[in-house]
């Protein structure tokens, strides 16, 4: 089906934006702190490696899961449904949001992404009181946060993360998402270079299932680094408040979420579009 103006218009300005990651220039810092994180997991055992990103991608396919079967998820999606009606009446089935118009969903999904980001700001306020619990469970609330993102915003585009092949999809979505910078162009390329295998459309995931890597773990240490600044400052109160805390733990939380939701709605802006392309009249 051939794209209209505007369509072809966003497709390459999606193009355009990916390009950015190719430019991407590293920083003396980080191009140190890549070494050495690289030069810390050399010391470790390769079957102790391989068993821990094993586990870790185990707990992220079982958290994947459980979101999805949440209550709070499927109201989500009857919502998407139900907003998606005041375009066209006759939708009934998430898939059938394919028939919508890209600015149509584009602003559904805006709706989705502007409520997680506040979501995500709300939460990395919390754990910068710099309560212990709260602390604990930032990581873990931040996983949350963002997959079920990813997934809402999947949906919208019509995409049912109930289907195992989405569901996988989405994690690397989500996964490609949370990489450092200088290595997104290679999740990008990835998720863009399977668009052109028919697997990708069946109903069961026939390909690879690992996900993380010693590169990825740099999102969790970031974060376990907030945490550190955090316990620096909770005893700086402003009236009785520690501000200091709060603003940092708002900001980087905010921050992952826009990273993590620019990624995904362009991603499946991208397949919606490239799929719109190759459908026959």
């Amino acid at each position: 089906m051939e794209l209209t103006e505007r369509e072809n218009r966003l497709l390459v300005e999606i193009v355009e934006w990916a390009k950015e990651f190719n430019e991407h220039e590293q920083t003396d810092i980080q191009m140190t702190y890549a070494k050495w994180l690289d030069r810390s997991f050399e010391r470790i055992p390769e079957e102790m490696r391989t068993q821990f990103f094993s586990k870790l991608d185990s707990w992220l396919f079982h958290l994947h899961a459980a979101i999805q079967g949440t209550q709070i998820q499927m109201d989500a999606r009857q919502r998407i449904i139900t907003s998606a009606k005041v375009f066209n009446e006759e939708i009934e089935y998430l898939e059938e949001l394919k028939h919508l118009s890209i600015d149509k969903l584009t602003y559904l999904a805006d709706h989705q992404i502007a409520k997680h980001r506040l979501y995500s700001f709300a939460q990395g306020g919390l754990t910068g009181t710099g309560g212990v619990l709260l602390l604990g469970v930032d990581i873990p609330a931040m996983t949350v946060i963002n997959l079920r993102l990813v997934q809402l915003i999947a949906m919208t585009y019509g995409y049912d993360v109930n289907r195992p092949n989405e569901m996988m999809t989405s994690l690397k979505v989500f996964h490609a998402a949370t990489l450092p910078k200088r290595m997104k162009c290679h999740g990008w390329n990835a998720l863009v270079g399977e668009m052109d295998n028919p697997h990708l459309y069946n109903f069961f995931y026939e390909g690879s299932e690992e996900l993380t890597d010693e590169t990825w773990l740099e999102h969790p240490l970031k974060q376990g680094l907030k945490a550190l600044v955090i316990l620096m400052f909770r005893k700086k109160l402003v009236q009785g408040i520690p501000l200091i805390g709060m603003l940092i733990g708002s900001t980087m939380n905010y921050q992952v979420t826009r990273q993590v939701s620019e990624f995904a709605h362009k991603y499946y802006q991208y397949r919606f579009l490239k799929d719109k392309e190759g459908a026959v009249l």
